[in-house]
């Protein structure tokens, strides 16, 4: 017989719930193929996934946010990115199994993510999962993102739980730090995009996971 160990879990978007890097890296990449350039590998634009628009134009033509040509690559790449946002994406191996036992056991879940309610709204939608949390924070729901604590503290208002006896699952720094912050305990998702700065070890988080499927291990106690 297995207990819940936490009493409501949230989850980061991008790299923790859904890979969404394949559909990301594609738009990026017909902004190179409509260039006459050839298109990246995953392996390249993978691990920027989760730094959204500012990671895959870097990758795609090394131009960074303060650069003069940036915010109109940036409109380009979301349009794109819009126009094709679930093609690749799906939920990670036993998520949803995971999110299966959650609701069976009545642990109340949500999503936080730093992707603005433009995508994160029809994405989720498309996922299913609209239907199944009704507390899902994008970067601009709040007047801060993440590594702000404030969306985080949203989502658990809406949950109507408190913040100490809940965990926040990311796979970015600013995600440990988010939840920290807001008194959580916290889980790295070493299996996601992981950003190519700090490595997750180094992230001072709670728990850490290589696979999704070890999620379960820590949310649950035999």
């Amino acid at each position: 017989m297995i207990r819940p160990q936490f009493k409501s879990v949230f989850f980061d978007l991008d790299g923790t719930l859904a890979d969404t890097a394949p559909d990301l890296a594609a738009a990026a990449n017909k902004m190179l193929i409509d260039r006459q350039m050839p298109p990246l590998p995953m392996g390249t634009m993978r691990p920027l996934a989760s730094s959204g628009a500012r990671g895959m134009i870097a990758a795609a033509f090394g131009v960074a946010h303060d650069d003069p040509r940036f915010e109109a690559l940036k409109e380009e790449f979301l349009s794109n990115y819009e126009q094709a946002i679930h093609v690749h994406t799906e939920l990670f191996p036993s998520m949803e199994e995971l999110l299966n036992l959650l609701d069976e056991h009545q642990v109340p879940w949500g999503i936080v993510t730093n992707k603005h309610e433009r995508f994160t709204l029809p994405l989720v939608k498309s996922l299913g999962l609209d239907q199944r949390t009704n507390a899902i924070v994008s970067g601009d729901t709040t007047p801060f993102a993440k590594p702000h604590p404030a969306p985080i503290l949203l989502a658990v208002s809406q949950k109507q739980v408190e913040a100490s006896s809940a965990v926040y699952i990311g796979d970015d720094l600013r995600d440990v730090q988010a939840g920290k912050a807001a008194g959580m305990k916290t889980i790295a998702a070493a299996y996601g995009y992981c950003g190519d700065h700090q490595p997750p070890q180094s992230w001072e988080a709670d728990f850490i996971v290589y696979q999704p499927k070890d999620l379960t291990s820590i949310l649950f106690i035999q």
